[in-house]
């Protein structure tokens, strides 16, 4: 890694947070966590993405869910006690976090907006995070993770059958 350590690093050190740097060849045209996932030789469901959203009065969140899956802003919203939430404009993500598409984690960000974690991250011995650069992952204990964000932890997907299209009658 070029430069040194990212801010998100540094943050966690301060913390006194114990995590490994995994670095990764970058494609500016596929940034998905998948693909992320598979440079790092993990499976996609342990490479969390931190997305930045919004509500309408502006108010700024972090949703934080497995690679493999697709945020349900119905239930960022519920858990956050919001009507609506939506993503946060790309042009604003930079500004707003000090982080690209691709590089953004609650980690060292400008500033500290409330996070909310998909439950599934309790699941796993190692979680993947990105460390604040594309190119560049943190791998951690989720409950590390969990406590150096002052995560919220909640069920934030939308369910398998809804993602696919599939409707699920009771």
């Amino acid at each position: 890694m070029s430069g040194g350590k990212t801010n998100g690093a540094r943050q966690l050190d301060s913390l006194g947070v114990g995590y490994e740097l995994r670095e990764y060849e970058v494609d500016p045209e596929d940034l998905t966590a998948t693909t992320v996932a598979r440079k790092i030789g993990l499976p996609a469901e342990q490479v969390f993405k931190t997305l930045l959203t919004t509500d309408e009065a502006g108010s700024y969140l972090f949703a934080v869910v497995p690679g493999d899956r697709e945020l349900d802003f119905r239930k960022l919203a519920r858990a956050a006690g919001l009507r609506r939430v939506t993503m946060a404009a790309l042009k604003d993500v930079q500004p707003l976090t000090g982080y690209v598409r691709g590089g953004v984690t609650v980690f060292g960000a400008k500033k500290a907006y409330p996070v909310f974690v998909d439950e599934t991250m309790e699941l796993f011995e190692v979680i993947s995070v990105s460390a604040g650069v594309r190119g560049v992952q943190m791998l951690l204990k989720p409950e590390d993770y969990l406590r150096a964000a002052e995560a919220v932890v909640v069920d934030l997907c939308k369910n398998a059958a809804a993602e696919h299209g599939t409707v699920v009658r009771r």
